[in-house]
């Protein structure tokens, strides 16, 4: 058993009473797509596809890209690169200043708290520990192009989300959505929140008790090809926490974590978590009867696991390369499924990612290329030992998170100070660091609107009610120094905002479009298809040139 692929342990083990059609390969397109499907890769950039191409077989990325339309330059357009804003982005056609996603968290100035992107007191987990997840899309101020399917066919369409965390999972697949399955690290099951229903389906409950993880980790992670035939060559992560070890035991490895750890979470961290994710989804479609009416329906897949990987070992590992050649297998496996069951003709899928990455700073100083990192824990207490000088003591400084400085406006207030000011001191002391490119205030970003440029992608992210006080901009090259992290997102430059985008399936010609095109554009160019209203704050375009 252990030799076979997990895509046929998913139909293997399935106890779905799907039942297919004579015409389930349908040679002519159905007037509407029965099912889309959104697939994110977090962390991939788009040169990823080029740089991985020869190595990868011929049912994935290039069946994908060789039947279907490639976006040659589909950019963000806002600064901070992350996966939440990425995933809101996507879902709502509009930038993170319209649809509150401003980050991963952020800071509450009010309650004096933080804030994670799908955190609501107000819901408690379903199929784990009541207490362990309060998630929720009730955060994102706007409509997605799955609430607008919703609400256009009473409620007919059935929407579900799936990732190995819960901000991916909940947020592609808005508001309105059927439910939510991201996987928890300590039990090994997947699970959703009461904000979806009081208890999982019957066809998750089965798909936990077959225990496919326990299945997994008892494999091994062993490189696809010999060293030298990687498009990286011989060259390995930087860090110590993932790597091939002499013997290719990589896998045998994790195991031990895995069993003396008591969880699961190091699964997260290899290809098999992807390949899990892809076996769910697989059941998804068979049991919920996904694209099996005449309503549309939609299937939000994230594969979350490239991004512990890209952060740990950075794009020139050979570690990610075989990542990604194994995601190619299952990404084949799936769209063999996907034709079998469905046929191409009635599904339409589009691939993109959250964001892109960097190069690792260490990487390109020994080529003599500008970079670094910077101590963001130094440069604050740095900050309060300025301020404290200046104004007197006192907390200054509420909070620092993702290059946003959060400010103590009841101190600033108490003392009298004009807050403007106060920010532009803050501002003109925190651009003297070393890789700090350029800073602005939340005055500022609310009382000047600017159409281009950095200052345009910061204001794209900036959102008054939830972003912080003063925005910081590094130099290109570097990054936030955070232990065991060689490459990292969170900038508005090209290799984190450069992303694939590609188009397959329903009527979808064969194409390479090389005009620009915003990741705010996918969502109005579904709603175009279906025929339905964009999502309420929708600020991009349709693409054309897609279909035939």
């Amino acid at each position: 058993m252990k030799k076979l692929s997990a895509y046929l342990l998913a139909l293997i083990f399935s106890t779905a009473t799907f039942t297919v059609k004579a015409q389930k390969r349908k040679s002519i397109p159905t007037e509407k797509p029965q099912l889309i499907i959104g697939i994110i890769i977090e962390d991939m950039r788009y040169d990823y596809i080029y740089r991985y191409w020869d190595n990868f077989g011929e049912g994935g990325f290039k069946k994908l890209i060789g039947e279907g339309a490639l976006c040659r330059n589909a950019n963000y357009n806002y600064m901070f690169t992350q996966t939440s804003p990425g995933a809101a982005t996507i879902a709502t056609g509009c930038e993170p200043q319209i649809h509150g996603i401003v980050a991963d968290n952020w800071y509450l100035q009010l309650q004096e708290c933080n804030m994670k992107s799908v955190e609501d007191s107000k819901v408690n987990a379903i199929g784990v520990k009541a207490e362990k997840y309060h998630c929720s899309p009730r955060n994102m101020l706007t409509t997605t192009f799955s609430d607008e399917m919703k609400l256009f066919f009473n409620g007919q369409s059935k929407i579900i989300g799936v990732s190995l965390n819960p901000e991916s999972a909940i947020l592609p697949v808005g508001h309105m959505a059927d439910a939510a399955y991201w996987f928890d690290d300590e039990t090994g099951l997947f699970v959703t929140s009461s904000y979806y229903m009081d208890s999982l389906p019957s066809w998750v409950n089965t798909f936990n008790n077959k225990k496919f993880p326990d299945l997994y980790i008892e494999r091994e992670w062993t490189p696809s090809l010999p060293t030298e035939k990687y498009r990286n060559g011989a060259e390995q992560g930087l860090s110590r926490k993932v790597g091939f070890s002499n013997d290719n035991a990589f896998g045998k490895k994790i195991n031990g974590l895995l069993h003396r750890e008591k969880h699961y979470s190091k699964l997260k961290g290899t290809p098999l978590g992807n390949s899990l994710t892809k076996d769910f989804c697989v059941s998804a479609i068979i049991d919920e009867q996904l694209g099996q009416d005449e309503y549309t329906d939609f299937l939000s897949i994230s594969f979350s696991a490239t991004a512990d990987v890209s952060a740990a070992c950075g794009p020139n590992s050979v570690e990610l390369e075989d990542m990604y050649l194994k995601l190619d297998k299952d990404l084949e496996h799936f769209l063999q499924f996907i034709d079998d069951q469905l046929g191409k003709n009635c599904v339409l899928i589009y691939l993109t990612s959250d964001h892109g990455t960097s190069y690792s700073p260490t990487m390109l100083t020994q080529n003599e290329i500008p970079a670094g990192t910077f101590n963001a824990d130094r440069a604050v207490m740095l900050l309060g030992t300025y301020l404290n000088a200046l104004y007197d003591k006192g907390k200054w400084v509420s909070a620092y998170h993702n290059n946003q400085i959060y400010l103590n406006h009841s101190l600033i207030e108490s003392a009298s100070l004009n807050i403007q000011d106060f920010e532009n001191k803050v501002g003109d002391f925190l651009l003297q660091f070393s890789g700090v490119a350029t800073v602005v205030s939340a005055s500022t970003l609310k009382t000047v609107y600017f159409t281009e440029g950095t200052l345009n992608k910061i204001q794209n992210s900036f959102n008054p009610k939830r972003s912080g006080d003063v925005i910081i901009s590094l130099e290109p090259g570097w990054i936030e120094q955070k232990t065991g992290i060689v490459s990292s997102s969170n900038s508005g430059y090209n290799y984190d905002t450069h992303v694939p985008l590609i188009w397959y399936g329903w009527r979808i010609k064969r194409a390479r479009l090389s005009q620009s095109i915003k990741m705010e554009d996918i969502a109005p160019t579904i709603s175009n298809i279906l025929d339905i209203p964009s999502p309420n704050g929708t600020t991009g375009s349709v693409i054309d040139g897609l279909l035939n």
